[in-house]
């Protein structure tokens, strides 16, 4: 049951005996077993994510279309997740991501069958992308809460930082297996795969040992507590500095997933492949830099400065550089 005391050979946290390293927090038993199933999952997100814009640009040929599907994902994010936090303060965070990992399988497997028999639709995708965004709002904060309760307070920043970096990893090697499976077998066995990725983090949260779990106890309800945190967030610079980074970073940039299939597809002239490659390189680059991260064990607003401002640059080359268009004789 959660809350009873860890047996000192299978908790380093408790013990006080914290292991140093870039990858400590792999030393708790239960963040491996939590990490794996999150990492296989997470493939098979990424393999998803290509195969929906592949599936809307098949569909409607209009980046337009494509940047309002994709919205239609993120949009339930921006919205609920400041509620969806608050629901999850008041629950067992494994509880909650059992739940959402099972409804998310259940719309890949849906959107899957749509696709497999032939009879897909423009709404089809809409909506169910509408619900995959909803799950996904309480999906999100339940997951980033439960790394500290797996792990305990001292290892934190490590598995926060291996934890994204396996994400940057997912998304070289989702988009390769989605590559793959377009090419070969067809666009619809990519959401099945995807449907099936989250079994892996069921089977991991259900393997995990609770007795070695931090849990942190439920809040109760109350008035005004949202808006408790977002004064509290706006008075504190180290909180509020990176958030208002993270918006225009996020506003400005981070629609990767609309602007490069197009970029693959009118600008190179490709198709899933060429998607893949690009989508993929992002991905090495945040591993590198992940794994620099989790190394070096720093951080601040100096630091994330430097980064923004270098991500600035990249992203204004890839915009400045010139193109050679294909045209027809």
């Amino acid at each position: 049951m959660p809350g009873k005391p860890a047996a000192p050979s299978t908790d380093h946290t408790r013990s006080g005996a914290v292991p140093p390293g870039t990858f400590a927090a792999l030393a708790v038993p239960n963040f491996r077993r939590y990490v794996s199933g999150q990492a296989l999952s997470l493939i098979g997100t990424w393999v998803e994510t290509v195969a929906q814009a592949l599936l809307v640009l098949k569909l409607t040929h209009s980046g337009t279309i494509l940047g309002l599907t994709t919205a239609a994902r993120y949009a339930p994010i921006l919205l609920l997740s400041p509620y969806a936090g608050l629901l999850v303060d008041r629950y067992s965070k494994r509880h909650v991501l059992l739940v959402t990992q099972i409804g998310l399988g259940l719309v890949s497997a849906a959107l899957g069958v749509s696709v497999l028999s032939g009879g897909i639709r423009l709404w089809q995708v809409v909506v169910l992308a509408l619900a995959f965004g909803t799950l996904s709002a309480v999906d999100n904060p339940a997951r980033q809460a439960f790394v500290p309760e797996v792990v305990g307070r001292d290892l934190v920043r490590n598995a926060v930082t291996l934890n994204t970096t396996l994400v940057n990893v997912a998304r070289v090697i989702g988009p390769t297996i989605a590559a793959v499976l377009a090419s070969t077998i067809g666009l619809g066995w990519c959401f099945v795969v995807n449907a099936v990725s989250f079994g892996f983090v069921i089977a991991s949260l259900l393997s995990l040992d609770t007795r070695s779990l931090h849990p942190v106890p439920p809040v109760p309800r109350g008035r005004g507590e949202l808006r408790a945190g977002l004064r509290y967030a706006a008075r504190v610079p180290e909180i509020a500095r990176p958030l208002l980074m993270m918006a225009l970073i996020g506003t400005f940039t981070f629609e990767f997933e609309v602007s490069l299939p197009l970029l693959a597809e009118r600008t190179f002239h490709g198709g899933a492949t060429s998607y893949s490659w690009l989508i993929g390189a992002l991905g090495a680059g945040a591993v590198a830099g992940g794994l620099y991260a989790a190394r070096s064990g720093r951080t601040g607003v100096a630091r994330l400065t430097v980064a923004a401002l270098g991500f600035g640059i990249a992203v204004g080359l890839v915009a400045a550089a010139p193109t050679c268009a294909r045209h027809s004789k």
